[in-house]
């Protein structure tokens, strides 16, 4: 361990680095003594739950850390393999402190561990990262000092068949014993080699279904595609199988399992937007008037939906740990982001990728309606997707787009349009929105662009990327 590499590892929301080179079973050992400590000063439970993904590196990264809990007295409940959601779950339903060792969607070099206090409460830089940091920076000189009392103890638990039980008391009774349209819905499955195809089996064998599923063998090294949704390119697969099968529905799980994407009976990609909107107004109907959070990247479609249906939409930076917070301060009964997290009250404010998977399960079931069809109305706008370059010095970028936009010259003199700085800069119009916001790690901007007509969303997106070219 060195301070370069320390601050370079322990991100704005978790910790993720390169095997042995970056993240060590010495760092992960400190970071159990550090988490210990953190715990203790937070007066949380005296016992930290750890799961782990599939990846070569996880359970001995995992040991490490559990031995470091362990080395300050605290005790330790192993859940072995599990979905980051899994996590969440236990974390929630054990009301403890968690670890959950995955680097999600990242290749096969690459682990990571997300924490969370007891409840599933996240943990971010400005909740508890930095102080751990910290922490472990001081223990490269001065050590860590040496608890007097007595180790504590590590038990291992299968929580697998309480989580899927708990998934499932959620929805309305016999509602997966349905048919849809005279005959067992079908469902394709892309589980990428990753926790997917630990969870989704469980969780399937309870749905009246035809189940067909590819790359459900656990693999750390991602023998396939990266167990990365978000990039179309990982979807072709399921797109494939979807159409092969005649599927109604296609899901693809990214790593840890804690994001879902789908894919309809046709073969073409759901909008998370989409989902987001279908979601909202499912928990509207089991809790009106209830405030939803989306993040400012999601369809404006996502607020309106929400609006609607009798809720209050308010709007979050991107983020997992803000979206959190905001939901916990809110009491906010949903909260959807664009790129495929979904986190509900009902389980502890924390995102699942497989609840939401059971939701839109349950709308098609409900409706009888293709898939195709069900989602349609919730894509009222043209949406880019999230197109990522590289610039020299975003801040002054960005301070350059929104001098061109602030000239009506540039605009149109009847124009109006609203500027908002929540995370980077959110220009709107009438007919149209585009973000740009800054990498948390790397020089980049994120443009995201959005309009009533696929034409003003190109002509819009263009100008951007010019701007950001200097061009």
């Amino acid at each position: 361990m060195n301070l370069g590499i320390i601050n370079k590892i322990i991100k704005a929301y978790d910790i993720r680095g390169l095997v042995d080179d970056e993240l060590s079973a010495d760092f992960a050992f400190a970071l159990g003594i550090a988490f210990a400590k953190f715990v203790e000063r937070e007066r949380e439970p005296a016992t930290v739950v750890v799961g782990e993904d599939m990846r070569p590196s996880s359970p001995d990264l995992a040991t490490a850390f559990s031995d470091g809990v362990t080395s300050q007295g605290l005790d330790v409940i192993r859940i072995g393999l599990s979905s980051t959601d899994q996590l969440y779950f236990a974390s929630g339903h054990l009301n403890l402190p968690g670890a959950m060792f995955t680097a999600s969607h990242n290749p096969a070099a690459y682990n990571g561990v997300k924490l969370c206090k007891s409840g599933a409460k996240p943990i971010g830089q400005e909740s508890g990262l930095l102080w751990l940091k910290e922490q472990i920076v001081g223990s490269l000189t001065e050590g860590f000092p040496i608890p007097n009392r007595p180790v504590g103890k590590e038990t291992q638990r299968d929580l697998l068949p309480e989580y899927v039980s708990y998934l499932f008391s959620l929805f309305a009774k016999n509602i997966f014993d349905k048919t849809f349209q005279g005959r067992p819905l079908k469902i394709a499955i892309d589980a990428g080699n990753g926790m997917g195809g630990h969870t989704a089996p469980a969780v399937m064998k309870q749905i009246n279904a035809q189940v067909d599923g590819i790359y459900f063998e656990l693999d750390g090294t991602f023998p396939n595609h990266e167990a990365n949704p978000i990039d179309a390119s990982n979807l072709v697969d399921l797109q494939i199988l979807v159409k092969e099968k005649s599927a109604d529905i296609g899901l693809a799980f990214d790593g840890d399992a804690d994001r879902c994407f789908l894919v309809d009976e046709k073969g073409n990609l759901v909008s998370p937007s989409a989902l987001t909107a279908l979601i909202a107004e499912r928990e509207l109907k089991k809790y009106p008037g209830a405030p939803v959070i989306y993040n400012l990247i999601c369809s404006r479609a996502v607020p309106e939906v929400i609006l609607k249906n009798g809720g209050e939409p308010l709007k979050s930076r991107v983020g997992h740990s803000y979206i959190k917070k905001m939901m916990s301060d809110h009491d906010a009964v949903f909260g959807g982001e664009h790129s495929g997290h979904f986190y509900f009250k009902e389980f502890w404010c924390a995102d699942s990728g497989m609840l939401a998977a059971l939701h839109a399960i349950a709308a098609l079931l409900d409706s009888q309606t293709p898939l195709s069809e069900l989602i349609s109305q919730y894509n009222t706008y043209f949406l880019s997707g999230e197109i990522n370059t590289q610039v020299a010095d975003t801040q002054r970028t960005i301070a350059q787009i929104r001098e061109h936009f602030s000239n009506a010259d540039q605009i149109g003199a009847n124009e109006t349009l609203h500027f908002d700085e929540l995370d980077g800069l959110t220009v709107s119009a009438a007919n149209w929105s585009f973000n740009v916001r800054p990498s948390n790690t790397e020089p980049l901007l994120r443009l995201n662009v959005e309009a009533g007509s696929e034409a003003e969303m190109m002509r819009l997106q263009e100008l951007v990327l010019r701007l950001m070219a200097n061009r």
